[in-house]
């Protein structure tokens, strides 16, 4: 926060007022209305009234200023007799002066005046203490020494800062009696400078460790809570302090019995003996950052990392390196643990990132931090596939190096010693690894596990960490082979109870059903769970549960805020019910888990859905003495598996992709009733722009958490084009690359080899700009409106994307409606531009380069290969085949830069870039790219026409699949002539026709669409008619129900279904429906009159069969007959049979 010194005596005692928001901060406003209040009470108050009967040492009063000329509140510090008054000397609170009044301006401080805080807040520099030169005469020595009073110098200096800033901030560290323990910044001179550092620096003062009792002030703390939430945290400590590694001695007993995390008091213990003085860089730039100390989380990792221990920690923070870098950098600085090695060239720690970027992070925070009484030197390695790279590489006297397991793997088959030395191997966003590099990664948990077996390791370190935010799978395989009695930290609660093997149930239903399926749930609950508690949000609900439970014979408690409970009865039932038998129910609140601390339930139930991930994992905590312990065999028969059951209705649909995704998760059945959600959820995402990593790869990694679009929206691709605009889209064109994004990603235009039209445009702009009376500047500057502005002396037209204020003159971002890129500028540099400069359409596009993606799954360019090719490609004309257009992107392949040999008069390649791109080793073939960017286009054309497509009424005597294959094909004809056309490309006497006749077995062609009949197995009982209709994977469809018909059509894979089914009776269409599951569809017809169908259809079709798997099920209403007599059926349903086991001969999707 932003403070401004009243008073200074040393930096051991000043006074400020602070400005901006926090709990200790008051607005100015306040005070100044409260010393109006006071100057209107005390003036016409009378004297006698509040007058003080006696004075005492601070004593807190009212008094008179005459140098401020108004009533202040003040502090009595002394009392002095004069010859006929008393004067007392006096601390004003709100204005950090001392003033002397005497006794007859003293008054009585009135209550209401007093609920305000002190204006001036007591401060003292955070841990930062006074030093002095201790010269000794008889040995001739002089040394500085920690002294208990700040020296004149110190103070000269403090004050001196604090009088050349032009900002002074406050990070407010703790409170101790009242007076504020901060780390001060000021700037001086445009420089950020930390006072309590500069101290230090200066050999004025140094740092101290932080007292156990000082008081932390209110700070954010990580939201969630432990696994272990019977134990608070460890307490706040000195940015300076980390933790002293004290490896070979006693180990802290763990406790994981009960699956979950190292006790709270052990950790403590540990903690509190382990801390350390880092050095005084390390401390400065932990400073600088403003930190603190370590967050929840870190607070349980931090110790046991730094003895030396395997630990394993899933939190919300599991991507931040600081659960690591600071006990590591701490145990590094101890070189006594690493005198057993032998003197090799290997690194002793190796941190694993999923990829470059979080590699390049972790690397810079380790450079940063790693400044300590011994140089460490960090390494960061990312290799192609080169193999001269990997050969190149000298990692002699690195001691940390910082990689990903494709890279350290190309590394290895040319440094065979790597692991030789290792002690520390370190897996970052550990579920990332095991997801995108499972493989690789347990290659190299066996290559460092071999390293173990020479005699040297039994006396020095070998430690495994592995973080991330989410439990996976193949941590369990982790621990149990490769950890030695490992610390597991789960703070992020909902992931424990995956780690303890909760069985997840999601029991989908209407909201007003609740209750049924409530007292479903409950005569289906094995009796092994036998603690049972049933979590709603509101009192009300609470008391009809418990009322329907009740009249259900099933024996309940109830427990909210509304209400007395007994404690007493309650645990007596709960304690008794493993001996008795008998099962024990809790209908409860969220708010009551605090006041029960349930650990053995065995089983929770979500009446009432969770209002966020945190209650979700708190709710589920009360289970957790029954999570399974990985670390002990799976084969456990004695393990009772926890339940969770979640109820699901239509008033949390927002929650069901989330739910979906924890399902898929944790690995647990998927009702059917979710099975069409995520298609549905992108369904949503249509009105959002096509999701880039779509555009440049074909397929998007994470398509379930991606914010944009997944599929080609016609309506919205294709509208992108401004009138009069148009793109070509086949063939060769010229491209000018003048935005480089990365190394496939441009934005530029397309140059027109006869006339291009911008070039002429550019060349009046600039013409007319030169004469200094047209620079006219904008009067009003609006949204998505276009302008002139000068670039160092070219002149652009640009558009306004996002205005920031209405002042007169402010930042605005504008896009270069020619080039595609965006600055940010001020509103004045904007120029007027006449409409004649405006009639020709945006020029920019953007590219795509097809058939190459970044090596080892990554989903980003190496910066490298995009430096290379921006080098290599900016603002030089190239030649390209259009392969795909969608509005204003276009792929192209290949993108070839062609040189002319003007004394030969032939042109030359001179190189590729997809070439180019691979020939760096950061990027590897991508084949699929094309194909899959034309299925989804096929897919959406094929969508876009049957919205168009009007309901087809064919009677099914009469009609075979080829028939509607033709019928079909009418109706697309017109479409797709166009697209049939695009599928031959003429280049004549281009340049590039060499590389067009290697490439013109790629190009794209469009087929027309055929539709065809799938295969339909139906049974029935008394109510209604199940018919599937055999279709996988299923993209999109349409159900259109009648009283007499059913019309049904989908896509699948890019072929095109349709079924017009003529019903053998009449059906309800309001109460019948359609499900998708992944290898068919579901009709249910509710059948108008209750009986017997023997048949499906009135008509015949070969294509229709009664489902014999379901005879048995209905022998009892089935028209069928049974046992010996099934042969002798009705001759409608006999014929149906013979038909439909016949090969017709006809279309099908085979």
């Amino acid at each position: 926060m932003e403070v401004f010194v009243l008073r200074i005596e040393d930096p051991g005692c000043f006074w400020v007022t602070m400005k901006g928001c926090g709990p200790h901060v008051v607005d100015e406003t306040e005070y100044k209305k409260l010393n109006a209040e006071m100057n209107q009470f005390y003036d016409k108050a009378c004297e006698d009234e509040v007058k003080p009967i006696t004075l005492e040492k601070d004593q807190l009063c009212v008094v008179f200023s005459e140098e401020l000329k108004c009533w202040c509140r003040a502090v009595v510090k002394s009392i002095m007799y004069c010859a006929d008054h008393y004067q007392i000397e006096c601390f004003l609170v709100d204005y950090a002066k001392y003033t002397f009044v005497k006794s007859k301006d003293v008054r009585v401080a009135v209550e209401e005046f007093l609920q305000i805080p002190f204006r001036a807040k007591k401060c003292r520099l955070y841990c930062t203490k006074p030093v002095t030169l201790r010269v000794n005469f008889c040995e001739d020595t002089a040394k500085i020494v920690p002294a208990k009073r700040w020296d004149n110098a110190a103070t000269r200096y403090f004050q001196s800062l604090l009088k050349a800033t032009t900002q002074i901030k406050a990070k407010l560290c703790s409170v101790e009696d009242n007076t504020f323990h901060v780390i001060l910044y000021v700037t001086v001179e445009d420089e950020k400078v930390c006072i309590n550092d500069d101290l230090v620096l200066k050999n004025f003062a140094h740092f101290e460790e932080a007292k156990e009792n000082i008081q932390s002030p209110a700070k954010g703390q990580d939201s969630q809570t432990s696994s272990n939430v019977d134990s608070s945290p460890v307490e706040l400590v000195n940015p300076a302090l980390a933790f002293r590694p004290v490896w070979l001695q006693e180990k802290v007993p763990m406790n994981l019995e009960t699956g979950h995390t190292v006790s709270s008091s052990s950790l403590e213990k540990t903690y509190k003996r382990s801390n350390m003085d880092l050095n005084v860089n390390n401390e400065s730039e932990l400073a600088q950052d403003e930190f603190l100390g370590p967050n929840f989380t870190e607070s349980y990792c931090w110790p046991a990392v730094a003895r030396g221990c395997d630990v394993v920690a899933i939190s919300y923070q599991g991507n931040d390196p600081f659960l690591y870098i600071p006990p590591v950098l701490a145990f590094l600085q101890v070189e006594s643990c690493y005198k057993a090695l032998p003197k090799r060239n290997g690194p002793l720690v190796l941190i694993l990132c999923p990829g470059w970027r979080k590699a390049q992070l972790v690397f810079e925070l380790l450079r940063k931090y790693s400044t300590c009484s011994r140089p460490l030197r960090p390494m960061l390695i990312i290799l192609g596939k080169k193999k001269e790279e990997a050969e190149t590489v000298k990692i002699q006297g690195c001691e940390i190096i910082v990689t990903t397991p494709y890279s350290l793997l190309r590394l290895y088959e040319y440094h065979l010693l790597l692991f030789s030395g290792l002690c520390h191997l370190i897996l970052d966003e550990i579920e990332v690894l095991f997801s995108d590099a499972a493989e690789q990664v347990f290659v190299i948990l066996d290559y460092y596990k071999k390293s173990l077996i020479t005699e040297e390791w039994k006396y020095s370190p070998h430690q495994i960490i592995a973080v991330g935010t989410q439990w996976n799978k193949h941590i369990g395989s982790l621990i149990k082979e490769f950890m030695n009695d490992p610390y597991i930290v789960i703070t992020a609660l909902e992931e424990a109870s995956i780690y303890g093997n909760v069985q997840q149930v999601v029991q989908y239903c209407v909201s007003s059903e609740r209750t049924a399926v409530l007292l479903k749930i409950m005569d289906f609950t094995p009796n092994d769970l036998q603690k049972v508690l049933v979590f709603t949000n509101s009192v009300d609900e609470v008391e009809m549960v418990h009322k329907a439970l009740e009249s259900n014979s099933i024996f309940a408690f109830k427990m909210h805020k509304e209400m007395e409970f007994n404690f007493k009865d309650f645990l007596e039932h709960w304690t008794k019910s493993d001996s008795s038998g008998s099962r024990v129910v809790l209908v409860l609140t969220d708010d009551c888990m605090q006041f029960l601390e349930i650990t053995d339930a065995s089983c929770v139930i979500h009446f009432s859905f969770p209002s966020s991930p945190t209650i979700f994992g708190q709710r589920l905590y009360n289970m957790s003495d029954n999570f399974h312990n990985v670390i002990k065999d799976s084969s456990d028969q004695d393990h009772q598996q926890a339940r969770s059951v979640i109820m699901l209705t239509e008033n949390n649909e927002c929650h069901t992709v989330g739910i979906l995704r924890y399902l898929e998760h944790a690995e647990a059945d998927i009702p059917p009733g979710l099975g069409g959600v995520l298609e549905a959820e992108e369904k949503k995402k249509f009105a959002r722009p096509l999701c880039t990593y779509l555009k440049m790869f074909g397929s998007c990694k994470n398509r379930t958490v991606c914010p944009d679009r997944h599929q080609i929206n016609l309506q919205i691709d294709m509208l992108q084009n401004m009138p009069s605009k148009t793109i070509q889209t086949s063939g060769y064109v010229t491209v000018l690359p003048l935005h480089i994004v990365n190394a496939t990603n441009y934005f530029g235009r397309i140059v027109d080899k006869h006339k291009d039209q911008y070039t002429i445009l550019a060349e009046e702009i600039n013409e007319y700009f030169k004469e200094t009376s047209n620079r006219v500047a904008a009067q009003k500057v609006e949204k998505l409106a276009l302008y002139g502005f000068c670039e160092e002396t070219v002149f652009h037209r640009v558009q306004v994307v996002e205005t920031s204020s209405k002042e007169e003159n402010f930042n605005i971002k504008i896009k270069y409606i020619d080039e595609g890129r965006t600055s940010q500028v001020q509103s004045s540099q904007l120029l007027h531009l006449p409409a004649k400069f405006q009639h020709l359409p945006p020029q920019a596009l953007e590219f795509v380069v097809c058939r190459v993606k970044p090596i080892d799954n990554d989903t980003e360019w190496n910066p490298r290969v995009t430096r290379y090719i921006h080098q290599k490609i900016e603002r030089k004309p190239h030649e390209a085949r259009v392969v795909l257009t969608l509005g204003n992107t276009v792929w192209i392949d290949p993108m070839v830069r062609v040189t002319r040999l003007s004394d030969l008069k032939i042109y030359v390649n001179e190189y590729s870039v997809r070439a180019e791109i691979l020939s760096t080793g950061l990027g590897t073939d991508n084949p699929e790219h094309i194909s899959q960017l034309e299925r989804l286009y096929e897919h959406a054309r094929v969508l876009s026409h049957m919205k168009n497509l009007e309901p087809l009424s064919i009677k099914e005597d009469a009609v075979s699949p080829r028939n509607v294959s033709e019928l079909q094909n009418v109706s697309l004809q017109e479409n797709s002539s166009e697209n049939c056309n695009s599928s031959k490309v003429i280049m004549g006497n281009d340049p590039c026709d060499g590389v067009a006749q290697t490439k013109e077995a790629e190009d794209s062609s469009l087929h027309p669409q055929k539709c065809f009949y799938p295969e339909i197995k139906w049974f029935e009982n008394e109510e209604a008619v199940t018919v599937k209709v055999l279709i996988a994977r299923i993209a999109d469809y349409k159900c259109e129900f009648s009283k007499e018909k059913v019309i049904f059509s989908a896509c699948s894979e890019g072929k095109l279904y349709s079924v017009d089914m003529e019903l053998y009776q009449c059906i309800l269409k309001e109460e019948s429906a359609c499900v998708i599951k992944d290898k068919e569809a579901i009709i249910l017809l509710r059948k108008e009159k209750k009986g017997a169908w023997c048949k499906l259809l009135k008509n015949k079709n070969p294509h229709v069969s009664f489902d014999f798997e379901y005879w048995e099920g209905f022998e009892d209403k089935s028209p069928f007959p049974v046992g010996t007599k099934k042969l002798h059926c009705t001759t409608a349903v006999t014929e149906e049979l013979v038909d439909s086991s016949e090969d017709s001969g006809a279309e099908s999707d085979e």
